[in-house]
């Protein structure tokens, strides 16, 4: 079953006379363990489609399944969601890391016992034991991100809703909340991602989907998108090479640049090491597109 389904979702406002069709015929669908990154400028209709997901708004069109239960009619839905907000905004600062996972565990339909039981073992989990006394607002902003995502975690939904959660962190911080979600994806979680920072998504996510005009425009793996977009080309940079060699790279349509070598044909690749051999090589890479450059081309293209 997927831990996500959400079909043909169309929303429309009415704003002094005018009408905004805000999302149109959106659909998703995320299987446990994967992480979807949803991609989109401010105003593209993502906030909608996510509102509209959560349960906060009703679709005007289409339908939402959350573990095959709408959440717009079955409050039980909403048991299997787990959200982390911009900003930590689902924390509440003046209580401690035990007393938030506590008051929501609670909140989220578990007992005492449990909510207990499981507040520990996510607080070992992400390393904050040591802390769980210490009131949220004294923590590091690192610190703060991993309960705010054990929060969410506190009730074991089924869908996690991750709103940027590495912003405003340093690089250790980032990697350690990097290495959490691919942990939390790998335990069966289904997580929709959301951030404008496109170097996080791309090294995160199985797939991506990009909206814009509240429509989506791509929707792929994200190593399948980012080889469509890519050149089949290669750069070798070396060290020392000998006008004795020339003639036979260029004859194979290698373009020569001091110590850099530009190859546009892939199969030659291994032919021009050939002739290389055995001259020191720095680097062999891939020209290869990144999801930042991507995401641009298609939003302007769609412009």
């Amino acid at each position: 079953m997927k831990a996500l389904e959400a079909c043909n979702l169309r929303k429309t406002y009415r704003s002094r006379g005018q009408r905004l069709e805000a999302v149109r015929n959106v659909s998703l669908a995320i299987a446990p363990g994967e992480v979807l990154a949803f991609l989109g400028a401010n105003g593209a209709g993502k906030t909608t489609t996510i509102k509209m997901i959560a349960g906060l708004i009703w679709p005007d069109d289409g339908w939402v399944r959350i573990a095959g239960r709408d959440p717009h009619r079955d409050p039980q839905a909403l048991r299997m969601l787990g959200a982390v907000l911009e900003g930590n905004r689902n924390l509440y600062w003046r209580l401690t890391p035990a007393e938030n996972l506590e008051y929501f565990g609670m909140l989220r339909g578990l007992n005492r016992q449990e909510v207990r039981q499981r507040s520990r073992e996510l607080l070992e989990r992400f390393g904050l034991l040591d802390k769980h006394r210490t009131p949220v607002q004294a923590l590091s902003r690192g610190m703060q991100q991993k309960l705010a995502i054990a929060v969410a975690l506190v009730h074991q939904p089924r869908l996690l809703l991750l709103d940027e959660p590495t912003l405003g962190l340093d690089v250790e911080a980032t990697e350690n909340v990097k290495a959490l979600v691919r942990e939390i994806a790998q335990a069966g979680h289904a997580i929709l991602l959301t951030t404008h920072q496109l170097q996080v998504a791309e090294v995160l996510s199985n797939r991506v989907a990009i909206i814009d005009k509240g429509e989506i425009i791509a929707e792929a793996p994200t190593d399948q998108l980012i080889e469509q977009f890519s050149n089949p080309t290669y750069t070798i940079e070396v060290v020392g090479l000998d006008q004795a060699r020339v003639p036979a790279l260029e004859d194979l349509g290698v373009v020569i640049q001091g110590q850099l070598l530009y190859i546009s044909r892939p199969e030659m690749l291994y032919p021009v090491l050939d002739i290389l051999k055995p001259l020191p090589l720095i680097r062999v890479v891939k020209d290869q597109a990144d999801l930042t450059e991507i995401f641009l081309k298609l939003v302007r293209k769609d412009a």
